[in-house]
């Protein structure tokens, strides 16, 4: 049987996609099994240009699909997508009414009776994992039966909705083949299409989640249980992605990747055994089932970037949500991930049913202070109501059309705003499409609520200490705050949405004309230094150097003008500022501190901010070499204060002795009209 496997339309300029794993291993099966399965990706056809963003698209996407022949199409669909999907199915059906229309995913899983239902143009619901329960069900159709003992479907006999009973998960995942990519478009056209630096490719590390959080569908579909893929056909198949498909990052599809311990570590020595570890990974983690020692053998092993669920600061919307979070363990656990030089994602979610602005801001205040822990990826959320979780059972007779959550991106075929089709299929039916719906949080407006969702990450990732500190300075409340600076930035910038750029230029300014209005008591004067700190390591951070710089010739070097890397900067203040900032790791806003000078060296490396005090005649000769002067003039300039006693010719060679030091320190390089090849 010809079977369209359909990946359904969805852009998004700041999202990228990747080949559709589900759909893939469905094909594989299929092929085993003897039919034609063709993939038919349509995110990947807007991306590279055949298929037009436009009101046109769905008839446009028809033809494609039809091109291949189908006697039966299969959607993959979830949340953001069920809409295209129906819009699909429509015209699909009314151009060829014989064909069979499959749907397949969360959304269907939980919402089988009620999508045949409302649209006739289904004939069947494959229920949760489809490995099995597809190949049953194209078996059955291309023989002419009716598949009534196909486990995991629910269809439809003439005006009957007829639902099978549930198919068991399978007891052994390593029975399911290796994925054939060959079915999918290359891995290079996907990173081209998407503009990324590399190509990607998913594969599953296992199935499952044990836990219950209100808002997650995972555990429903899985049944709380927890499957793994053997660690050696997890790293076959990274060495045939590498070796065969070109991949060139990993992303490990498991939330429960990190919960045995000895599955990592036998993961993590068996890729470096492979030869893979040099290949970046990604994975999903939980704080309480990593520690120093784990991450050090994950980074070792290759693992660039995680995922850590936090949710929320609020006790009371963590027993809410039905999660328990250390604090004590969270900063440490994000302290030494960073340390490590990988970036986690930390994730967050504002705006429950239940919160107040004080459980909101909770969660603002807990953001900050994993910002202060080291460069993180800050992901704040509001809630999406997902059928078959248990705030979808509780609370869709409350949903409201006010703000397009993450969830809800993606369909914006028409000048960056959905189709009118599209709006009506998602307002006809709220139980169907509730992930395009909000539900109203007694803490803040909904347009309030987004507008820290979309721009309160900003001000963690670039001011987390000054932040924090201003909200204590002032008594302000995080929400308050980030409102008073969201305004300021409009007034100053035009109106718009906060962006890293405009956060970058205007919140030095807001922060400093907020604290003038502070009264001289001596507290928090340490804050307009540890904004200035924040801002040199931004600075540098825009001209961050993948290459060391040229080195030195010292047998000329008194002729040369000398200067600081674009990515090296020094600055010096009146408190002791690594103090401060080390305080502030452990979790302690002081509002006073004495004056103890200090002098900083701020470097960036790729992704590592390096920060280190400097002594009075270091400083100032770096920061006196501005490409302009030779050793000789900073020499006779640094004498008088740093050379007292000392013969110009001996001082000159403390000099030179100096500079040969912070250039191995990749602190200078050779300044004006003189190359790197020169300087070598």
């Amino acid at each position: 049987m010809r079977v369209a496997l359909v990946f359904p339309p969805f852009y998004h300029p700041a999202m990228y996609n990747l080949p559709p794993l589900g759909l893939i291993n469905l094909g594989t099966g299929l092929k085993q099994a003897g039919h034609e399965p063709h993939l038919v990706d349509l995110v990947l056809a807007i991306r590279s240009g055949a298929l037009p963003v436009d009101a046109g698209l769905y008839r446009a996407a028809v033809r494609l699909i039809l091109a291949t022949e189908p006697e039966l199409v299969a959607f993959s669909a979830q949340c953001t997508t069920y809409p295209a999907v129906v819009q699909l199915a429509r015209q699909l059906k009314a151009a060829v009414p014989a064909l069979k229309i499959a749907v397949g995913g969360h959304n269907a899983s939980f919402l089988d009776r009620e999508t045949l239902a409302r649209f006739p143009e289904f004939d069947a619901v494959v229920r949760g994992e489809g490995e099995a329960t597809v190949p049953e069900l194209v078996a059955a159709w291309a023989a002419g039966a009716e598949p009534a003992t196909v486990a995991g479907v629910t269809w439809r006999r003439d005006r009957e909705i007829v639902v099978n009973p549930d198919r068991e998960l399978l007891a052994d995942l390593d029975a399911l083949p290796l994925p054939d990519y060959a079915l999918a478009p290359p891995l290079a056209a996907y990173r081209e299409a998407c503009g990324l630096p590399r190509a990607i490719a998913i594969l599953e590390a296992g199935r499952g989640c044990p836990h219950r959080c209100v808002y997650c569908s995972e555990s429903v579909l899985w049944r709380r249980r927890t499957r793994t893929f053997a660690v050696a056909r997890v790293v076959d198949e990274m060495r045939v992605l590498r070796e065969r498909h070109g991949a060139e990052c990993f992303l490990l599809a498991y939330d429960q990747f990190t919960a045995d311990r000895r599955y990592v570590e036998a993961f993590c020595r068996q890729v470096t055994a492979a030869g893979l570890n040099a290949v970046p990974w990604y994975c999903i983690s939980r704080l309480d089932t990593v520690d120093a020692d784990l991450l050090a053998q994950m980074r070792a092993a290759g693992c660039e970037s995680m995922c850590y669920g936090i949710d929320s600061g609020s006790p009371r919307t963590l027993a809410f949500i039905d999660k328990r979070i250390d604090r004590e363990i969270l900063f440490e656990r994000v302290r030494r991930t960073t340390a490590l030089g990988m970036v986690p994602t930390l994730s967050f979610v504002i705006g429950f049913p239940e919160e107040e602005r004080a459980d909101l801001d909770a969660t603002l205040e807990l953001a900050l202070w994993c910002g202060i822990q080291g460069n993180v990826n800050p992901l704040l959320q509001l809630p999406t109501v997902l059928p078959g979780t248990e705030l979808y059972r509780r609370y869709r007779d409350r949903l409201v059309r006010g703000v397009d959550t993450y969830f809800a991106l993606g369909l914006e075929f028409a000048g960056g705003a959905r189709l009118p089709e599209d709006e009506a299929l998602i307002a006809g039916a709220p139980e169907l499409f509730a992930s395009f719906y909000n539900l109203p949080c007694p803490g803040l407006p909904l347009p309030e609520l987004h507008r820290l969702a979309e721009g309160f990450p900003l001000v963690v990732t670039l001011f987390p200490k000054s932040f924090l500190l201003l909200c204590r300075a002032l008594g302000a409340a995080p929400s308050v705050l980030f409102a008073d600076f969201d305004a300021w930035q409009q007034q100053a910038a035009g109106r718009g949405p906060l962006s890293a750029p405009r956060c970058f230029a205007h919140f030095p300014d807001f922060a400093r004309a907020r604290l003038a209005t502070r009264p001289a008591d001596g507290d928090w004067g340490h804050l307009a230094e540890v904004l200035d700190y924040e801002v040199h390591a931004l600075a540098v951070a825009r001209f961050a150097k993948g290459e060391k710089p040229g080195n030195i010739d010292l047998q000329r070097l008194d002729e040369w003008p000398l200067r600081r890397p674009a990515n090296v900067r020094v600055a010096a203040f009146r408190f002791d500022l690594p103090a401060i900032v080390a305080d502030l790791g452990r979790g302690v806003a002081a509002p006073r501190y004495p004056q103890t000078p200090s002098r900083l060296v701020f470097r960036q490396d790729g992704a590592q901010l390096e920060v280190a005090a400097i002594d009075a005649f270091g400083f100032e000769l770096l920061a006196r070499s501005d490409g302009a002067t030779p050793l000789a003039g900073l020499a006779a300039a640094l004498r008088q204060d740093h050379g007292a006693g000392r013969a110009p010719a001996a001082f000159l060679g403390d000099c030179r002795a100096a500079v040969r030091q912070l250039a191995e320190l990749d602190l200078l390089e050779p300044g004006t009209g003189i190359s790197s090849e020169e300087g070598r």
